[in-house]
């Protein structure tokens, strides 16, 4: 076989071998994280792609060596060979090797830009696919963000989707980790057409402490630019512009305070934030409110369930003193939820924020 056919064939082998790994791969953390959301999921797809990934790599293996033992006509015959590299490269999409590179060039042009992030489907939620990511956190560490993607999502290709950033109150973990059932109060805002489809992006909160969202509420000046965040989700889906106008941010039980702080703090962010049956430092809260960047009113919602008396209190605290401060941010309260279960009322209050934010972010 001619030389320029054994370097193409082993090429296309190693391409096929490396997708049907990366295949594998996928498949198996879909089995991993079926047991999580209740979902059924076979073994098989992944044993077939791992073992035609396997059987890939033997022809790899055995292509390099007729290669390796047909380069026996001097330094002529190498250029030559990898010449025809560079174009088979080509041919399937990879980028051409230098003739001649420069080690002092190669690393500024690999850091020029930041790679993109590649997010992985994990499973489903909601009627919803469930993806995850790793992505730099504002102090320059990677953490998990995982990603919700309405059934909507993939009907119309053309569809761009307001976006809601959903915190975590537990350091080291994204909020669905604790609220599994969260994607169903958001589903369930759009089936009863009270809002329109969100993609729903959740952030790992960071570690350093037990409580991350009480040293937010203690200091909200400080909530973050996320730059990181919204250029990757902007990036990898269809969402629209970073900013007030299409951003919203939901925090629910612990992950509550963050919301209100990120809400207060960052209207030039968010265009509206709600929060759930969460405790609050009403005062650190106000001072947040009143040194919000530019002129645009942050907008809250703080709801709690009827039975709830110690968020009902906390989040009436947050009313007053914002009153107090005169500040312009734009509070509402949500009191009357009451139902069977702790679990209902959860899944009635995020309905009922997620119809707040969309009707926010409308106006």
């Amino acid at each position: 076989m001619p030389r320029s056919l054994l370097v193409l064939s082993l090429l296309v082998a190693a391409v096929a071998g490396s997708w049907l790994a990366r295949s594998a791969m996928v498949r198996w953390r879909d089995l991993r994280s079926a047991q999580t959301y209740e979902l059924a999921a076979e073994a098989r797809p992944v044993l077939v792609r791992a073992g035609a990934a396997a059987l890939c790599l033997t022809c790899v293996s055995a292509l390099g060596v007729a290669v390796l033992l047909g380069e026996r006509g001097g330094r002529g015959e190498v250029r030559t060979v990898a010449a025809e590299a560079g174009s088979a490269d080509r041919a399937v999409g990879a980028a051409p090797a230098s003739p001649s590179p420069s080690p002092s060039s190669s690393p500024s042009a690999a850091s020029a830009a930041p790679p993109a992030v590649a997010f992985a489907d994990v499973g489903r939620a909601a009627g919803g696919e469930l993806m995850q990511g790793a992505v730099p956190g504002p102090d320059g560490r990677v953490r998990t963000v995982r990603v919700w993607l309405p059934a909507e999502y993939g009907k119309n290709a053309a569809d761009r989707f307001p976006v809601i950033v959903l915190h975590s109150g537990t350091p080291g973990r994204t909020a669905d980790a604790d609220l599994p059932d969260v994607f169903d109060g958001v589903a369930s805002a759009v089936q009863q057409g009270k809002a329109r489809p969100f993609v729903v992006v959740a952030p790992e909160a960071p570690g350093g402490t037990g409580h991350p969202c009480d040293l937010v509420a203690a200091a909200p000046q400080a909530v973050a630019d996320d730059a990181a965040l919204r250029s990757a989700i902007g990036a990898a889906f269809r969402t629209l512009p970073a900013g007030p106008g299409g951003w919203s941010v939901l925090g629910v039980d612990a992950g509550a305070p963050c919301a209100a702080a990120a809400g207060l703090a960052r209207p030039d962010l968010y265009g509206a934030a709600a929060a759930v049956s969460g405790r609050y430092d009403a005062k650190a809260l106000a001072g947040a409110a009143a040194e919000a960047p530019g002129a645009v009113a942050p907008r809250l919602l703080l709801a709690a369930a009827k039975r709830d008396a110690a968020a009902l209190a906390s989040g009436r605290a947050v009313q007053a003193a914002l009153r107090d401060a005169k500040s312009l941010a734009q509070v509402r309260t949500s009191e009357v939820v009451q139902d069977y279960t702790p679990e209902r009322e959860r899944l009635r209050l995020v309905r009922v924020a997620v119809q707040y934010l969309a009707e926010q972010l409308a106006g």
